[in-house]
């Protein structure tokens, strides 16, 4: 099977870690920015890596975009740059772009240019790290959408000595769907063993049931 083929537009901390892991995971990427040194930084962990004014509309069909999977514009304040980014991969035919916005008026922007997804990577984790302190309890959260999450969460004092059967979870908008037991993941637990101290669970669910996980 052929492997997938992405751009990575704009090389900061959001687009490296990007383009990194698309590349480990066995993607060719084609990585560019206008900065030299990151993309010397880049070169050899990618497929791909160039210096290009990504505002310059010929300088980015000069890459030879056509037969791409999709396309991350991972370039933030720079609202010329994430713009133009958009605009000519998908006239390029790039049929998936996810796009990087700074704000809501610039992710209004980058929709209404024909980005498929829009994304505000701090703001997500930032709630994501709120949510963490606030809860003291949750090992990690990543928010699904504005009222649902999944999380990674050690035993709750209540849930102790019973079986998923017995807390009855679904009834309260939760959902199991997995216990860590090291690193290894355990897919649909065993519903009548009993839960232990030391157990950590990964639960979807909605945040308000979610954020009452400990509050008993």
């Amino acid at each position: 099977m052929a492997k997938k083929e992405f751009a990575v537009f704009g090389l900061g901390e959001f687009g490296r870690s990007v383009a990194l892991t698309l590349a480990k995971n066995g993607c060719q990427v084609l990585a560019v920015d206008w900065k030299v040194e990151k993309v010397q930084d880049i070169a050899d962990y990618v497929t791909h890596a160039f210096r290009a004014d990504v505002s310059d509309a010929e300088a980015l069909r000069s890459l030879g975009l056509h037969n791409l999977d999709g396309a991350i514009i991972a370039i933030g304040e720079n609202l010329e740059a994430s713009i133009m980014a958009t605009i000519v991969t998908k006239e390029c035919g790039v049929p998936y772009v996810l796009a990087k916005a700074h704000n809501d008026i610039h992710g209004m922007v980058l929709q209404k240019v024909g980005a498929d997804k829009v994304i505000f990577p701090e703001r997500a984790m930032g709630v994501r790290t709120a949510r963490n302190i606030i809860s003291g309890n949750f090992i990690d959260t990543m928010e699904l959408s504005n009222s649902f999450s999944m999380v990674e969460v050690v035993t709750p004092q209540n849930w102790i000595g019973k079986s998923l059967r017995q807390l009855d979870l679904r009834s309260f908008g939760l959902n199991v769907i997995a216990r860590k037991d090291g690193e290894r993941i355990i897919p649909t637990p065993d519903p009548d063993r009993s839960a232990l101290v030391d157990d950590t669970y990964i639960i979807l669910g909605e945040n308000e049931a979610l954020e009452k996980l400990y509050s008993d």
